[in-house]
């Protein structure tokens, strides 16, 4: 049985360590992150937050650039390009939802951002307005739900890479001239980007999930129907009740969340309610595997040969002709 610390006061720092549930969250306490903070305390933060996953800190009186700062202390800040970013700072995000402008999206669970090369270390989110009712955040333990996996299953994911874009967020791009080449840049900026399956966590050692449905496609090089079924399998794994924290906001609270190791979803049912948040993003590095990737031919079988653009025997097909044409006009 797999055994985890109930809690923790953390040695040789300012702050406290409670934790709020069975495998990862800790309440801190004893730190105002409206204050500079000194190196030593950073360094703990960063290391409570990798043991932790997630880490909640209440009654914290902040302006937009104390969150800023408090975020830029652990990596740069990074701009979402398709969130709902402040036209003055685009590095802070700004949910501000209420009658008129309802949440999109953001009720899936997710790792943020991995349709990108370097997916997030970690978010903040700052509650300014909450609602009477609802608007909870769920996060679920990708490190749990990993360590809890049969062996086979372990074994069987060993060196597997999936697939992830942002297609969920092409639905935001009018079907007009001016929103397809939108679209086409996009696509350019962030093409489609393979991650492990099962990634290392860069200060632990730990292993975690790392496919969500929000972004993840299909897993490289396998049969569609094997990869749907296994991805279906993998994605339930939020759904385990004892892997999940459900964080019910109170004003002014920082949530910071590691992106390497959980993932969450925000539940709408308070609107038409407002819900006045603000977030900030911080860089991070590309996943990596301890384990070879798997080999091709190990995942799929084929009835023919598999197609091969290089193959000058193979039929030229007609937007091939249409695009050497038009290179040549």
């Amino acid at each position: 049985m797999i055994m985890f610390n109930e809690s923790k006061q953390e040695s040789n720092t300012p702050f406290n360590v409670r934790r709020l549930s069975r495998y990862f969250v800790g309440e801190v306490t004893g730190v105002d992150l409206s204050q500079p903070l000194d190196p030593s305390c950073v360094a703990a933060l960063s290391n409570a937050l990798a043991e932790h996953e997630v880490l909640v800190f209440p009654d914290q009186n902040l302006s937009r650039e104390d969150l800023m700062r408090f975020g830029r202390y652990f990596g740069e800040l990074t701009v979402h390009p398709f969130a709902e970013n402040d036209e003055q700072v685009p590095e802070l995000i700004v949910f501000d939802n209420q009658e008129g402008n309802p949440p999109v999206l953001t009720d899936h669970w997710h790792s943020d951002e991995t349709y990108r090369e370097c997916p997030p270390l970690g978010t903040m989110l700052y509650s300014k307005v909450v609602p009477e009712i609802g608007g909870d955040t769920c996060f679920s333990s990708m490190t749990a739900a990993y360590d809890l996996l049969s062996d086979r299953m372990q074994q069987f994911l060993s060196g597997l890479e999936a697939v992830h874009d942002f297609a969920t967020f092409k639905y935001l791009f009018p079907n007009t001239d001016e929103g397809r080449r939108q679209l086409r840049s996009c696509e350019e900026r962030f093409p489609p980007m393979n991650h492990p399956v099962v990634r290392v966590h860069p200060v632990t050692g730990k292993k975690a999930l790392f496919v969500n449905p929000h972004y993840t496609r299909f897993i490289k090089d396998m049969e569609d129907r094997e990869s749907r079924a296994l991805l279906d399998t993998l994605f339930r794994a939020t759904s385990v009740l004892e892997y999940q924290y459900r964080h019910h906001w109170k004003p002014n609270t920082v949530v910071f969340w590691d992106n390497r190791s959980v993932q969450h979803a925000a539940v709408h049912d308070y609107y038409p309610q407002r819900r006045f948040m603000e977030r900030v993003t911080i860089k991070g590095d590309r996943p990596f595997s301890t384990e070879p990737a798997a080999k091709a031919e190990e995942l799929r079988k084929f009835k023919v040969a598999q197609y091969d653009h290089n193959d000058e025997r193979r039929s030229v097909r007609q937007f091939e002709r249409d695009t050497e044409t038009a290179q040549a006009s």
